[in-house]
């Protein structure tokens, strides 16, 4: 029987113009779905675990379609609460070359805005359950959600389920202090921490010495000591960091760390040609979630992660479409991009 993953968090429409047309130049805007935890779910349940999605979402047939964007994965979608009146939105507009991508939200009052605990039954939710996972966006939505967001932290905890969280810290949401008062609270909880370069030290003021992200420069000795300090800080079994080096909006150096509490593992390291940058980072989520569960070592497990994130960068749309062998293929060494017939 498969291993079973609760995702907590929204899903969103994605509309984007086609290819790297600039949102004033666009006619059109393609229409997909996607969102922190819910690309988590879908990378897992392409690697063949339970993963189920817990939302809040309208009964109408946008709300459906969102649903329906989840099923045709595989992932369970049985405690997804329906009511509110809205879905949230963003625009992405890709970047290219020297041109950043740029995301504009409407996500204000949508149906997870309008949640409240009642909507969720985390006993039930959790039955059963190895794994639970969110990500800091979903507590920067408002006061209410944070605090269903502690409700399942502790429930997951009372039930011996692991949890992990990715920071990811949204300036667009909310203030630096607002975002290391409540995921303060929450981390307590959390035992697989994820971070990026910018997340440590926008949350809780932990820098690594000697980067600069702006400039493409990363230094791991640095790493080290942010991803011990957050350990010790918060009790984290496990703190992975994932290292970008943006030369451009198509071109990134990709790679990432993992602290086991003992030891510092560092993944090789991807040249990428990006295709769609976003959902990069729960890619990374979903693959290290995959390789904790099947009993990987750490140094296994980071590669693990790396090599599914790297994929998921010549992916279009948030979801990371890749199979456990491709992942597993890459991880292994073959990057060539050969034809496969």
């Amino acid at each position: 029987m498969s291993k079973k993953v609760i995702t907590f968090g929204e899903i969103m429409l994605r509309l984007a113009p086609e290819g790297y047309y600039r949102f004033v130049q666009a006619d059109t805007f393609g229409a997909t779905y996607g969102g922190g935890e819910a690309n988590v779910a879908v990378s897992l349940a392409n690697y063949g675990f339970d993963a189920k999605f817990v939302t809040r979402l309208p009964a109408h047939e946008i709300g459906q379609a969102a649903v329906n964007s989840l099923r045709k994965y595989g992932v369970d979608t049985s405690y997804i609460a329906r009511g509110g009146d809205r879905i949230g939105i963003y625009f992405l507009e890709k970047g290219a070359s020297q041109r950043p991508s740029k995301v504009i939200y409407d996500r204000a009052g949508s149906s997870i805005c309008t949640a409240s605990a009642s909507d969720f039954n985390w006993k039930e939710i959790f039955d059963g359950a190895e794994w639970f996972h969110f990500t800091g966006i979903t507590p920067a939505l408002n006061d209410e959600v944070a605090a269903i967001c502690l409700e399942a932290c502790k429930a997951a905890n009372e039930m011996g389920v692991t949890v992990s969280c990715d920071l990811n810290y949204r300036n667009k949401l909310w203030s630096k202090e607002k975002a290391g008062q409540v995921m303060g609270g929450l981390c307590q909880y959390v035992d697989v921490c994820i971070a990026n370069e910018e997340d440590a030290s926008d949350v809780f003021g932990i820098k690594a010495a000697d980067t600069d992200v702006t400039t493409g420069t990363v230094n791991h000795e640095g790493y080290k000591d942010v991803a011990k300090q957050l350990a010790d800080r918060f009790g984290f079994k496990k703190v992975a960091i994932t290292l970008r080096e943006s030369i451009s909006a198509n071109d990134n150096n990709w790679s990432a760390m993992l602290y086991d509490g003992s030891d510092y593992f560092f993944s090789k390291k991807y040249k990428m040609h990006i295709v769609d940058r976003v959902g990069g980072g729960d890619s990374f989520g979903g693959g290290l979630i995959c390789a904790s569960l099947n009993g990987y070592d750490s140094q296994a497990a980071i590669e693990f992660a790396v090599a599914a994130s790297c994929l998921k960068h010549s992916v279009e749309g948030d979801f990371n479409m890749v199979s456990m062998d491709e992942v597993l293929k890459l991880a292994g060494g073959d990057a060539s991009g050969r034809v496969q017939r």
